[in-house]
């Protein structure tokens, strides 16, 4: 399918989540959920600076479209993401019967960041989407928002000393 000038200017909406994120002392995530008629319907960033390391906004999305969308409209649907979906996403993604993901940076290129700012890796396996739930439609990383989003975790993880 390709990333589209709509897909970016929705990847862009994400990436000043992600920004309101570090703001608040989270990891740089912000996602949205996209009918298939291009309206936001949910948006938000990560919660885990609570110290509940499950509060990511791919997650909440999922949740939400499971208790408010109609399973036949969920396929159509478009989550877009700074960062691509770690496993528990993938996942919930995959059972909550969402569309298209579209996202800025990739999960091998986080891990890669994390050890060069000497970030101790995820908890969980860096598995990409596809290797957690095969049949979902994935693009990215898009060049450029990719460079954006490093930017992002750069600060967040410089800024905690």
């Amino acid at each position: 399918m390709g990333v589209t000038d709509e897909d970016r200017a929705f990847l862009e909406r994400c990436l000043t989540l992600a920004e309101q994120a570090v703001d608040h002392g989270d990891d740089p995530f912000g996602s949205l959920l996209v009918s298939a008629g291009g309206e936001v319907l949910l948006e938000d960033h990560n919660h885990v600076a609570t110290g509940d390391g499950t509060q990511h906004p791919e997650l909440a999305i999922a949740r939400w479209a499971a208790a408010h969308v109609e399973p036949d409209a969920r396929p159509a649907m478009t989550v877009y993401t700074s960062g691509e979906h770690c496993p528990m996403c993938s996942a919930a993604h995959a059972w909550a019967g969402l569309g298209r993901i579209v996202f800025a940076s990739s999960t091998a290129q986080l891990s890669g960041w994390r050890a060069d700012l000497g970030v101790p890796p995820s908890p969980v396996s860096p598995l990409s989407i596809a290797e957690v739930a095969p049949g979902l439609l994935a693009e990215g990383p898009v060049p450029g928002l990719d460079e954006r989003v490093r930017a992002l975790h750069v600060r967040h993880h410089r800024s905690r000393g």
